[in-house]
């Protein structure tokens, strides 16, 4: 990330931008059905969720879930601006969202459903892939479960 790089929290005021980058990014990663998804994730199931500012303009998003129950935390709904994406701002929000989740609770395990089109992202970030689901987000757009086990 740039010297001028910001991760903080998601507020509402952000919602309508973030819906911008979810639609920068569709149809290549994002299916448009997800669009309505995404919006009630914001409204609803936010549990944390961040935002990346470059020289304060939004750049990208990224949130956590969790099932305490099953010890499990979830990277959900990671986004970057076209423009800004390879340089880095990805596997920076990926690495604080992981430490986030290692820091304030006891879990066993992370897991991710991304697509064949980002799941090598994350496998260099460490997680295994444990299932595929053929056209499960969109036409062409296979959902891939993937986790990384955590050191008791």
């Amino acid at each position: 990330m740039g010297s001028q790089s910001l991760i903080r929290p998601y507020v509402t005021q952000d919602k309508s931008i973030l819906i911008d980058l979810l639609r920068l990014n569709t149809p290549k990663y994002f299916g448009i059905e997800e669009e309505n998804d995404f919006i009630l994730y914001l409204e609803n199931e936010i549990e944390s969720y961040f935002v990346v500012e470059e020289n304060q303009q939004i750049v990208g998003c990224g949130g956590i879930n969790l099932n305490l129950e099953k010890r499990f935390g979830i990277i959900s709904w990671g986004i970057i601006h076209p423009d800004f994406q390879g340089q880095k701002i990805g596997s920076e929000l990926l690495k604080y969202r992981i430490e986030f989740l290692k820091r304030a609770y006891d879990l066993e395990k992370i897991i991710v459903r991304t697509s064949q089109l980002v799941f090598r992202f994350y496998e260099k970030h460490g997680f295994e892939l444990k299932e595929i689901h053929r056209d499960y987000w969109a036409k062409d757009l296979d959902m891939y479960l993937m986790e990384i086990e955590l050191a008791k």
